[in-house]
């Protein structure tokens, strides 16, 4: 062991360049990975990060004006207090949405506790009497993210805030913020909104509540502390209670979904990781095989010869992945933009102190499995050096080449592609590694293009009506007068009536939602991706969710209980369908009609015109009825993933430099593997520059084929990919959307152009190695 410790010491002193690189190609194999893994965690748990960052309090008491809440202080295990702010109920209109909003009276500075962390616009302050009409003033209003968006509302509009008392007040949005609260969905609990106590006293007419937070010590123990908490204020003065758990379980379809998703973006960057940081380790065995012979000569055992590798490798990938990991816990959070947010906020997140330690271990265990591996197989080396001369080092010359020779084929074309593609073993195991990053980043941007194609063309992703009409009194307008006001509107291209109600599955195990859409004669235009639309009476349309509750399939007769009555449907087609997990079954309003002949439309799904702007119809819409309507945005999945397209963007960024890695270390191995070739050009003629091309051709070449590969496996596995989450998610396959043709020939050529620039060094280098500086390449 003695020997094999000296011998192992004296190689790292004698080869202390290929040591450094190997160490540097592990720390950054390392910190790219732990960058992601900050990434993933940041956007997978949105409700944890804005609970984190605002100081979130745990449980919210609403209660009835005049309770003492500054008891609530005394109460053991509870850290710190948000508020008390006083509230009221009201309702808030824009843009002819209409939102139910609980005002809270806030100062100019935000709470530490339970802080709302302001995203867009700034937070309140109070009038400048100095400057008329600068700064935001008493009119100021604050809304929560939720409600901003189902108000289409932007910092700098104005709303219109009617208050208890009904009279209606107007206020200007200075900011949106968000909170670790329950979020507004329509048909939900009302949203939050802040504004100046002078504001609110204007809306309330001292028709007011309160509401305060109350940041745990254990967030465990919440329940026996709503207990206490209640027992204090009283019973009767306590309205309403929010436990964090409500909240977090709202987002907790979101965090599945993105955790998922990035679970094999993970597992897959970590693979090209390690075959990475393998890779440049094995490149190092096999440029001192001579070195190996020799040790063999002197004495040395296969035993001794493996063992001195593999703990020579194993200090050096330690040391990589310990440089690595100090490297982002000390200045990971330094680094601007979204990267060193995500890396400051993920020390707080749940599953930090898990992937800071399980990443650098599965790394070092992988890159130990490939070295015991490579140091096996050094441990096989013959002791005589003169065999590794003997043996050819490249496939002859093929008649295709001879013939490109005596076309007059640049030499440097013809030996670059007989270089980069020598053997059909030799030639896949390059290709094949550098090809996995390029899979992965062709997965990533098939993810990103689904993405875009929610935003860009809703229609093909089970949205085709872009916004959803209701009215707000029933004995107004009578439904063929609403249709045609509804129609004449502009950019209105269809308007299709519907009606929806809750089922019960057969067993009555399950609801699920029946919806009525459109008329025989003017069917909705559902995105059907299995079977076909509906076109005749007792025909319906399903989401895949739905079709996976009952287990059954497209050509099914469903049975299902409204209201006490049966209700059966044959399903022709399956759709999109973003909403409710897919657990909904559309038919026409007349095939809801034959049950209940007496059923009105519930609402009106709006279909709009090419490039319409829904904020600019629904304007219209709310000017043409005399605000009598109460319109609202058909939910976006996209807005559910927006984190995500950072962390792609990011993880492309990991996934390149992994590439990177594995690129530098094929052309170095390439290039000394091939001394002797080199030295055997030079002597018959040729220059210097023509062998630097040879050099970066087959650099360029092997890359192409890479991408070649990795794209059209990219393409496959990523279209898969997203369908199978889709299916698993209840939305349904055939969501997935394919990168325009251009975004893979970027890929493509991205690739190639990297290689080329970095081959330009090694090659210049070699280019310029005189024949007695290769000779001892020939042992």
């Amino acid at each position: 062991m003695r020997a094999t410790l000296r011998w192992a010491h004296a190689d790292f002193r004698a080869h202390r360049g290929e040591a450094l690189f190997v160490v540097l190609a592990s720390a950054g194999i390392i910190a790219s990975l732990l960058l992601a893994g900050a990434l993933f965690s940041y956007a997978a748990n949105p409700w944890q990060r804005v609970f984190n960052q605002s100081h979130g309090a745990h449980i919210w008491l609403h209660t009835r004006a005049g309770a003492d809440t500054a008891a609530l202080s005394r109460v053991d295990g509870i850290a710190a207090l948000s508020g008390p702010y006083r509230t009221t109920a009201t309702t808030v209109e824009s843009r002819g949405a209409r939102v139910g909003v609980t005002l809270r009276a806030a100062a100019t500075e935000p709470p530490e506790t339970g802080r709302p962390l302001v995203t867009d616009g700034t937070w309140l302050a109070r009038p400048d009497t100095t400057a008329a009409g600068t700064g935001a003033g008493n009119d100021a209003l604050v809304l929560e993210a939720s409600v901003a968006r189902a108000l289409w509302a932007e910092p700098g509009d104005t709303v219109r805030v009617t208050g208890p008392d009904g009279a209606p007040h107007a206020l200007r949005v200075s900011g949106i913020a968000e909170v670790a609260e329950p979020r507004y969905h329509p048909g939900g609990g009302p949203g939050i909104g802040w504004v100046l106590d002078d504001s609110l006293d204007e809306v309330a007419h001292g028709d007011t509540g309160q509401s305060v937070g109350l940041r745990l010590r254990d967030p465990d123990d919440t329940d026996f502390t709503v207990q206490r908490a209640v027992t204090v204020l009283g019973a009767d003065r306590v309205a309403q209670v929010t436990k964090w758990q409500q909240a977090r379980a709202e987002a907790g379809g979101d965090d599945r979904l993105l955790g998922q998703m990035f679970a094999v973006f993970g597992l897959g960057a970590l693979l090209a990781a390690a075959l990475a940081a393998a890779g440049a380790i094995g490149a190092r065995v096999r440029g001192q095989l001579r070195d190996i012979a020799i040790l063999k000569a002197v004495g040395f055992t296969p035993g001794q010869v493996t063992r001195g590798f593999l703990v020579q490798h194993l200090a050096f990938a330690l040391l990589g992945v310990t440089l690595g990991t100090a490297a982002i816990a000390l200045l990971g959070a330094r680094i601007p933009g979204r990267i060193g947010e995500a890396t400051a906020v993920w020390q707080d997140l749940p599953g930090h102190t898990a992937l800071m330690i399980g990443i650098p271990c599965g790394a070092v265990l992988l890159i130990a499995a490939a070295t015991g591996l490579t140091a096996w197989r050094a441990g096989r080396v013959p002791p005589v050096p003169v065999a590794r001369a003997a043996l050819p080092s490249a496939a002859p010359m093929t008649a295709l080449g001879r013939r490109a020779l005596g076309a007059r084929v640049p030499p440097a074309l013809v030996l670059g592609w007989r270089a980069a593609f020598p053997r059909r073993g030799r030639t896949l195991v390059p290709v094949a590694r550098l090809a996995l990053p390029l899979v992965l980043i062709t997965v990533a941007l098939v993810a990103w293009s689904t993405l875009d194609q929610f935003r860009s063309r809703p229609a093909q992703m089970g949205r085709p009506a872009a916004l959803t009409v209701r009215a707000a009194q029933s004995a107004g307008a009578s439904d063929a007068e609403l249709e045609r006001t509804l129609a004449q509107v502009p950019d209105v291209a269809e308007v299709h009536p519907g009606a929806e109600m809750a089922a019960l599955v057969p067993g009555q195990t399950g609801t699920i939602t029946l919806r009525g859409l459109g008329t025989a004669g003017d069917p909705y235009p559902s995105k059907v991706v299995e079977g076909r639309a509906v076109s005749g009476p007792d025909e319906a349309v399903a989401g895949q969710g739905l079709l996976d509750l009952l287990g059954v399939h497209v050509g099914a007769w469903v049975r299902m209980t409204v209201e006490g009555r049966p209700q059966i449907l044959h399903v022709v087609g399956r759709t999109i369908e973003p909403e409710s997990a897919g657990r909904v079954i559309t038919t026409t309003i007349d095939a809801l009609r034959e049950r209940d002949p007496g059923l009105r439309p519930g609402f009106h799904a709006l279909v709009l015109r090419e490039g319409a702007d829904p904020v600019t119809v629904s304007s219209a819409l709310a000017a043409a009825a005399g605000g009598t309507l109460e319109v609202r945005e058909t939910p976006n999945p996209a807005d559910r993933l927006e984190p995500a397209r950072a962390v792609i963007a990011a993880l492309i960024a990991v996934l390149a430099l992994i590439g990177l890695i594995e690129l530098l270390t094929l052309i170095g191995t390439g290039v000394r593997d091939r001394g002797r070739d080199l030295l055997a050009l030079k002597a018959i003629g040729l220059t210097p520059r023509q062998i630097g091309a040879m050099i970066v051709t087959a650099a360029g070449l092997t890359a192409l084929a890479s991408a070649l590969v990795g794209t059209v496996v990219g393409v496959l596995s990523g279209r898969w990919l997203v369908d199978t989450q889709g299916a698993s998610s209840g939305i349904g396959a055939g969501i997935a959307q394919l990168p325009p043709l251009p975004v893979l020939l970027t890929v493509i050529v991205g690739a190639v152009l990297g290689a080329v620039l970095a081959a330009v060094l090694p090659a210049t280098r070699a280019a310029r190695r005189r024949p007695a500086d290769s000779l001892s390449e020939t042992l």
